[in-house]
């Protein structure tokens, strides 16, 4: 298949600090005929600080399906567009996916210029195995919703688990993390990569849930949370429930302390997480 003339490249960005911008990635925003920015308030500045005076226009999960056939009709003509988002590697939980999907089925270059990303900066520095690597980004806002995710993450999938999270959902996250991963659960958090305050912490989940607690100043900026799961091993005999489920089966049986205990005893789970999961199970059936 022949190609045609234009290009799109996918650009990365800084996540904070500015001197991890590569020259060639500044040299191809000066040239391509137009920018396509997540935000273009956002990016901005940092096009002044680098002397980029290229075009700008938006292109963000609301309106990307129909920019992407603008942008077609503009590569038809023979013009280079940059895909950027407000920071890191586009697509990498950012906007972009439908827009490059469209350039490629179109026969047009997709160029991607490599540079930060959150997610594989925090891996790096984690001590964590990196075969295999699970990214999931964000999780969904209501704590229901999240359980719904992470419950069968932690039942099926091997291997490191890699969040974003922000500061006001962080410690309501890792309280779900203690609950069903254990508070000894060894965790890595990532905080403000690249910018003044950077901080890799490598503990339990309870004595980085300590640390956050005893100053809230440390709850604020951008998280990544890593850590390492292993499948819950089944085989043809064995029926894999969820915590809630077990915990149900149990109380419809016995009484809750005793519930419980049992639980506790066959999962290797804290009590007191148990207990304080079994009393809200109770509560929202009354």
């Amino acid at each position: 298949m022949t190609q045609k003339s234009g290009i799109l490249y996918v650009l990365a960005t800084p996540i904070g600090h500015l001197a991890d911008f590569s020259p060639r990635a500044v040299k191809i925003l000066k040239t391509v005929d137009l920018i396509l920015a997540e935000d273009t308030r956002h990016s901005k500045p940092l096009m002044q600080h680098f002397g980029i005076h290229t075009r700008m226009e938006s292109c963000h999960e609301h309106n990307e399906r129909e920019k992407s056939l603008a942008v077609l009709a503009k590569l038809e003509a023979g013009e280079n567009y940059a895909l950027i988002s407000d920071a890191g590697t586009p697509v990498f939980s950012d906007p972009g996916a439908q827009l490059v999907d469209a350039v490629l089925k179109a026969g047009y270059a997709v160029s991607p210029i490599p540079g930060p990303c959150a997610a594989i900066a925090a891996l790096s520095a984690s001590g964590l195995e990196g075969i295999p690597f699970h990214f999931y980004g964000f999780l969904p806002a209501q704590t229901s919703h999240k359980r719904k995710i992470l419950e069968p993450i932690f039942q099926n999938i091997t291997g490191t688990l890699c969040f974003y999270e922000s500061p006001h959902r962080l410690m309501e996250t890792l309280d779900l993390f203690k609950q069903i991963w254990g508070e000894n659960k060894i965790l890595v958090l990532a905080k403000e990569i690249t910018k003044i305050y950077e901080t890799i912490l490598k503990k339990s989940i309870a004595e980085i849930l300590r640390w956050l607690q005893e100053d809230p100043k440390r709850q604020q900026g951008e998280f990544v949370l890593l850590l390492e799961n292993a499948a819950q091993q089944t085989d043809g005999t064995q029926i894999t429930l969820t915590i809630d489920e077990m915990l149900q089966a149990l109380m419809a049986q016995m009484k809750l302390k005793e519930a419980v205990a049992l639980l506790a005893n066959l999962s290797k789970r804290p009590k007191n997480q148990l207990y304080e999961r079994a009393l809200l199970l109770k509560a929202s059936h009354q």
